[in-house]
């Protein structure tokens, strides 16, 4: 799984937002950056990355919440990454046309 995000991140200029458990992960894995020792405080800008991070995050995690809530047949897939790709692509353009004709018919 790493390996993709690596060739995505220069390739795509598609960073990856990660938590604090991928730590060190690699070029293109964004994580929190880490309280320093001894009571220091960190800079005001690094506190803002912090911050930010999480919102950023939460994005992606409730489009993917969504997509799995209606579709069950994403929760135990177990097919190529690339065949992946295309299957949630395809779900995805499914739930916008069902959300839209859901919205125009109020």
């Amino acid at each position: 799984m790493l390996g993709a995000l690596y060739w995505a991140a220069p390739q795509l200029d598609l960073p990856t937002l990660a938590d604090g458990g991928y730590g060190g992960a690699g070029i293109g894995v964004h994580t929190p950056i880490k309280q320093p020792a001894e009571g220091q405080v960190l800079d005001v800008d690094n506190r803002t990355y912090n911050a930010l991070l999480p919102g950023l995050r939460c994005l992606g995690e409730r489009g993917l919440a969504v997509l799995t809530g209606r579709w069950r047949s994403l929760h135990h897939i177990t097919a190529s990454p690339r065949r992946i790709g295309d299957i949630v692509k395809a779900a995805l353009t499914l739930t916008h046309f069902e959300y839209r004709m859901i919205n125009e018919s109020c």
